[in-house]
């Protein structure tokens, strides 16, 4: 065997890959016909063992390793007689025989086919056999290995190029060069030219109000981009469905083949408008027939406001229960303290308006009602008792019933003291005791009186209290900043100023005290009571000699005057006494 010989058996493989494009590059400058780096058609003439000998012409027969015979079951696929394309890789040799190549032959083969098909924009087909850096790398003809960059791999980005391993398609060459061996291939250009030819025939017959079938292309907050063949069209999630859509991928995944209408299409921009829910019957079409009044309904809590929650009753229609339809009882501040997003809830339909889309809907309906309860039960004129809920400038409200509420105006607390603020009487809790004094059915309103317990005690208030009277064991109602509220008996309350009260004397709600009646206005219906030294004013002492008058009718003037000057000579003698006590 030759130097020659010997360097081409033990080449590189890649090395004498790039050794035959050498060769065959140099055979079109000058290479003899049949010689070094040539292609020929032999026929094989012997099977050795290891060896193929085959006839090239020109009385030259060379040998070819019969490892590149053997099929996919082990067996050598070739026999005397068949022609085969072989390189010439080597003269003859020693013995006569020349170094041949049938895998080289046909490498090189398959690059010159691939050489024409570049030449002549053919497609290519092709199988990915394998992920490398930058993109994808790609088996084609005769196994030989192109490269997919990643950007040519499809029109988008693709995150996971690990799925299109195995895959078969056909590609387009978009850079070749046979003596370094390297194919750059495409299958975007194809994609593109496929999508171009498409969005020409959808837009062709494209026109609004049309129904079509496309694929959820990619999805958004706001809406999906359908493909409807080689154009996207924009499903807005409002479009969606009848029923509230929070985000797209409620509906829809990538991929999904979905039936739309088209809502708008400009032609100069392109752009179109898709809608799904038109293409199903509006759900408010029946709602009134199906949403009767005064029927019970159930749905589920979609979302909350300051003033309600809505409630979906089905895909496309929802009511709203409004805070106040919420409960007969409770002062509901906001619908989260009753109800929660996602909550089944049922309710009872109290008003329905198809034209605009709304139905209001109650869920105190479904209990009974306590007006009715209460109305059923009371009259004015009636006695109730109950403990005071709430009070304001005007009034104190007073609970009756269970969800029921009466008002005490401060002109009905009491007959003879004007009560400015109620709260100076009154405080939440207090047991109190009214007579119903009006009912107002379309208000649901209740007016109560405390002094209609008894009968106007003006009639006899000058006869019972008279200016200078003392009254003992009076009790204490309250104590505000300006007086003491007092009772006198039951029904007749009456103040005494901040002024006339005696500093040393406890005061405490529910105690007694003596005091002396001050003052009666009968326009204004008030008396003023005084707590400092009672008996003894003028008004007072003026009121006992005319009770002393009306006691001794009998009696001369001159009797009154002893008897004065005999109390008063008294005084007199008990003082003197006392001095000679001291002295003494």
């Amino acid at each position: 065997m030759t130097d020659t010989q010997t360097t081409t058996q033990t080449m590189n493989p890649a090395d004498g890959f790039a050794a035959m494009f050498e060769a065959s590059e140099a055979s079109t400058a000058g290479v003899e016909l049949g010689g070094e780096g040539q292609i020929v058609t032999g026929i094989v003439v012997a099977i050795h063992r290891d060896s193929v000998v085959v006839d090239i012409g020109g009385k030259s027969e060379g040998v070819i390793k019969a490892d590149e015979f053997i099929d996919g079951t082990g067996q050598v696929n070739v026999k005397p007689g068949d022609k085969v394309d072989v390189f010439i890789e080597s003269r003859e040799s020693d013995d006569g025989l020349i170094s041949l190549s049938k895998e080289k032959a046909d490498k090189m083969k398959v690059w010159d086919e691939i050489s024409a098909a570049c030449e002549r924009d053919e497609i290519i087909e092709g199988t990915i056999s394998q992920r490398v850096k930058g993109g994808l790398s790609v088996t084609i003809r005769g196994g030989v290995k192109a490269f997919l960059p990643g950007s040519q791999v499809d029109l988008r980005p693709i995150r996971n190029l690990e799925k299109l391993i195995g895959q078969t398609y056909e590609f387009k060459v978009i850079k070749f060069n046979k003596k370094r061996g390297n194919i750059v291939l495409s299958r975007r250009v194809l994609l593109e030219v496929e999508r171009d030819a498409m969005k020409a025939k959808t837009l062709q017959n494209l026109e609004e109000g049309m129904v079509l079938t496309g694929t959820i292309k990619n999805l958004t907050e706001y809406g999906a981009f359908v493909d409807l063949g080689g154009i996207d069209g924009l499903l807005h999630i409002t479009d969606m469905s009848w029923g509230r859509v929070n985000h797209p991928s409620e509906v829809f995944n990538v991929g999904d083949e979905v039936t739309v209408k088209v809502l708008k299409y400009n032609p100069e921009t392109e752009r179109v408008s898709l809608g799904l829910k038109q293409t199903q019957e509006d759900p408010w079409n029946h709602a009134e027939e199906v949403y009767i009044i005064g029927k019970r309904v159930g749905g589920k809590v979609m979302s909350l406001t300051d003033y309600g929650a809505f409630v979906e009753l089905e895909p496309g229609v929802e009511g709203l229960i409004h805070v106040s339809e919420m409960s007969w009882t409770k002062k509901i501040k906001h619908p989260s303290k009753m109800l929660e997003i996602g909550q089944d809830v049922e309710c009872q339909v109290l008003e329905v308006d198809a034209k605009s889309k709304r139905i209001s809907l109650g869920m105190k309906q479904l209990e009974p009602d306590p007006w009715s309860m209460f109305t059923d039960k009371y009259k004015p004129g009636d006695k109730i008792g109950g403990k005071v809920r709430s009070i304001t400038d005007y009034g104190v409200f007073v609970g009756i019933e269970e969800g029921v509420d009466g008002m005490v105006h401060k002109t009905d607390l009491s007959w003879t003291v004007k009560v400015n603020n109620p709260g100076d009487l009154y405080k939440k809790g207090d047991e109190v005791e009214a007579i119903i004094l009006s009912i107002n059915h379309d208000e649901k309103k209740v007016s109560l009186g405390v002094k209609q317990l008894w009968d106007d005690p003006w009639g006899t208030i000058l006869d019972d209290y008279k200016p200078g009277a003392v009254v003992e064991n009076v009790s204490v109602l309250s104590v505000a900043d300006y007086g003491v509220f007092v009772r006198l008996r039951p029904g007749v309350e009456a103040l005494i100023p901040t002024n006339e009260v005696d500093p040393t004397v406890p005061l405490e709600s529910g105690g007694t005290i003596r005091a002396e009646v001050s003052n009666i206005d009968s326009m204004d219906r008030r008396i003023t009571l005084t707590m400092r030294n009672p008996g003894e004013s003028p008004a007072a002492e003026q009121l006992q000699v005319l009770k002393r008058e009306s006691s001794g009718k009998g009696a001369t003037l001159g009797d009154l005057i002893k008897e004065k000057l005999g109390d008063k000579l008294s005084s007199i003698a008990a003082a003197a006494q006392d001095d000679d006590d001291d002295d003494e």
